[in-house]
């Protein structure tokens, strides 16, 4: 058979293809040249289009680009693309924006955690207040935060039945203090009031409905020479007398409240810790007085 024949054996030109051999009814070629080891090209004549590229590189990588990095995300040099979500941004940029919020959230989220393991702990929300008077000098001062806990939670044998408060009266005789004093310091509404400050003062002793507590009372801490010369006496219901350490008269004396009712009473205070309520002290519903 003569070479170049029709059955395209090796005398067939190597650079040219019938026009029907398209897949869009035009020419496609392959063109190479002897010793060219390293291009090789492309060409669609029907799209008029060509690509190239070097042996050995990924020909669907025109650009010399990662495919995987671009069109937002994070480039080759660690910054943030343009499309990059706000979520990824937050967690991987780099910027002082993306770094202040991060530790801004972190913070947040750790003083929340610690205030519900607190919370678990005292049963109470809040768990801690800030002391905002003097009353309780020197067992407290202004600016104390105070870890409180729910009456009921590990009651002593002490309390007074069915409340989970000892009293400065039993604390004497059993031996039982809290802040430098006998009986439990309690945290309480006065007259049940649930949208006036806190009360943090010393429970001193328990009384009956009507009953004269006139005898009962420390001489010191009242202000007249009989029961009926001062508050509540009889007492109006059943409560506790209440005081703050470094107050004159008792609450009930001086006004500051009716004897406080259980149900008036928010926690018991557990310990202290000096200062750092002070940046609390002007927050509603964290802060303590009397």
């Amino acid at each position: 058979m003569p070479p170049g024949g029709e059955d395209g054996g090796p005398g067939r030109n190597r650079g040219s293809r019938d026009a029907e051999d398209g897949p869009h009814g035009g020419a496609t070629d392959t063109v190479r040249e002897p010793g060219d080891e390293d291009e090789f090209v492309f060409r669609d004549d029907a799209r008029g289009s060509e690509t190239g590229s070097r042996a050995g590189e990924d020909p669907l990588d025109v650009r010399g680009e990662d495919p995987l990095e671009v069109n937002g995300g994070i480039d080759r040099d660690g910054t943030e693309g343009e499309d990059a979500g706000p979520i990824r941004w937050l967690l991987r940029g780099e910027g002082a924006g993306a770094t202040f919020l991060r530790e801004f959230l972190g913070s947040v989220l750790v003083v929340l955690v610690v205030g519900m393991l607190l919370f678990a702990i005292s049963g109470v929300w809040p768990p801690m207040v800030a002391v905002k008077s003097g009353s309780m000098e020197p067992h407290m001062v202004k600016g104390d935060l105070v870890f409180v806990m729910e009456e009921q939670r590990f009651a002593p044998e002490a309390s007074v039945e069915g409340t989970g408060i000892v009293t400065h009266e039993t604390g004497s005789e059993t031996g039982y203090r809290r802040f430098g004093g006998a009986g439990d310091v309690i945290i309480y509404r006065k007259n049940g009031d649930p949208d006036v400050t806190p009360i943090i003062h010393r429970a001193r002793f328990w009384v009956s409905g009507g009953e004269n507590w006139y005898d009962r009372a420390n001489e010191s801490f009242v202000d007249g020479e009989s029961c009926e010369a001062i508050s509540n006496c009889p007492a109006p219901h059943s409560g506790f007398i209440t005081k703050g350490d470094d107050n004159e008269r008792y609450d009930q004396v001086s006004g500051i409240s009716e004897p406080v009712r259980p149900g008036w009473i928010k926690g018991t205070a557990e310990f202290r810790i000096p200062w750092l309520g002070h940046v609390r002290l002007e927050l509603s519903g964290l802060v303590v007085g009397g």
